[in-house]
């Protein structure tokens, strides 16, 4: 599998799923619609939706589902 294919695949299988964002700032981003923004892991913001560029994000990461 391609690392394009690979992509793709994380991101299908994250759709619709609770996500942590954490940019190379430092800031973590929790869920992309209805967002939270943290900063040091205290609240800072809540968003509406969140777009945020490839080259500012450090990982994504998600839940195991039970």
């Amino acid at each position: 599998m391609s690392r394009k294919e690979a992509l793709s695949s994380f991101i299908q299988q994250i759709h619709g799923r609770p996500v942590v964002v954490k940019l190379n700032s430092g800031v973590d981003y929790r869920a992309l619609e209805q967002t939270e923004e943290y900063v040091n892991g205290q609240l800072k913001n809540k968003y509406g939706d969140a777009f945020i560029r490839g080259n500012n994000v450090l990982y994504i990461s998600t839940q195991r589902r039970r």
